[in-house]
């Protein structure tokens, strides 16, 4: 059975308020950073005073609560990438 990719979305209401979809992993999270695997590559939320809200994987939702100062996708890494470099 095939996995189904799940839609991608985010929306950032006032720098306070982060809704998203597509999550299909909570990495880590504390009050400074969250990281969350997305169906589009690994996402890290920064900021102050950072709260989980909602999380429903099934679904792929989560809502961060909190002083969000910048988000970051992380670009997947080829495996061997510097063996290839250097070997």
């Amino acid at each position: 059975m095939a996995e189904t990719q799940l839609p991608h979305k985010l929306q950032l209401n006032e720098r306070h308020q982060l809704t998203m979809t597509g999550v299909t992993e909570v990495v880590s999270f504390d009050d400074g950073a969250v990281v969350l695997q997305t169906s589009l590559g690994t996402l890290i939320v920064q900021g102050k005073e950072l709260q989980l809200k909602t999380l429903s994987l099934d679904g792929g939702q989560v809502a961060v609560d909190g002083n969000i100062s910048s988000l970051s996708y992380e670009e997947p890494r080829a495996a061997g990438g510097w063996r290839r470099l250097f070997g």
